[in-house]
């Protein structure tokens, strides 16, 4: 294995993308833990960040969550190979193009890709590439146990599960967490708000000792973002029940 000194990783890595795809960033975060970053113009919020990780295990990295695009996803292969690493697999935590956007590529290049079969179901209603391997139940562990994935219950949307590196106590929360900055929910256009809360504190009863967080979009936190993410959740139910019929 290719050893970089950590120190050497506090420089962020910027990638060149093709024209299809804005920088994509690259960011040490923890000693085998990177984060990365890409970019996509979303109406109506404009340019938007998306958040993922790159976890290394001895030789292999493993992606989690693809960036927006094919191109940044081809991108990071590329930096994850100039590293003298293995891509071994990725994890996609939901079904949004945020998440899941580069499993056709990664399928083709070899490259598993692990989604739950709740996700693949709702990829292939809109005729989408699904995950070369599914998952059912709560918990799938990989990478000689030190990455799980949990289905915690519904919120950003039905699918969305976290991931948990126990390790280093980092929870890779995507988008069914909110960074401190937001001050709503985002899109919600596939989710199920009266369940969010709940599926929160099963993620804090799940792991007590959660020291750093990763949202899908924007600033790392702590355990703190989950906390938000409950109390915009029910300031948005006690906002609609402020309106006529619930709009």
């Amino acid at each position: 294995m290719k050893i970089i000194p950590f120190v050497l990783l506090l420089i962020p890595f910027i990638v060149r993308a093709n024209a299809e795809s804005s920088t994509l960033e690259i960011h040490p975060i923890k000693e085998n833990v990177y984060q990365h970053v890409s970019y996509l113009d979303v109406k109506p919020w404009g340019l938007v960040a998306a958040n993922g990780l790159v976890v290394i295990e001895q030789q292999h990295a493993y992606i989690v969550d693809t960036p927006w695009t094919v191109a940044d996803t081809r991108q990071l292969v590329s930096w994850i190979k100039s590293q003298g690493l293995v891509p071994k697999a990725a994890l996609v935590s939901h079904f949004h193009q945020d998440a899941s956007n580069g499993i056709a590529y990664l399928n083709e290049v070899g490259i598993e890709t692990y989604a739950s079969s709740l996700t693949n179901t709702l990829l292939a209603k809109q005729n989408r590439p699904q995950s070369s391997k599914s998952f059912t139940g709560h918990t799938l562990t990989l990478a000689n146990n030190s990455i799980e994935i949990f289905s915690p219950g519904a919120g950003h949307t039905k699918d969305n599960v976290v991931i948990w590196l126990q390790r280093h106590n980092l929870l890779f929360g995507g988008c069914f967490v909110k960074s401190l900055e937001s001050k709503g929910l985002g899109n919600i256009a596939d989710a199920s708000v009266e369940k969010w809360p709940k599926s929160l504190n099963n993620v804090l009863k799940k792991y007590p000792k959660i020291e750093q967080v990763v949202p899908g979009h924007g600033k790392i936190g702590d355990v703190k973002l989950l906390s938000h993410t409950v109390k915009l959740a029910r300031t948005h139910m006690i906002e609609k029940t402020k309106k006529p019929n619930g709009q």
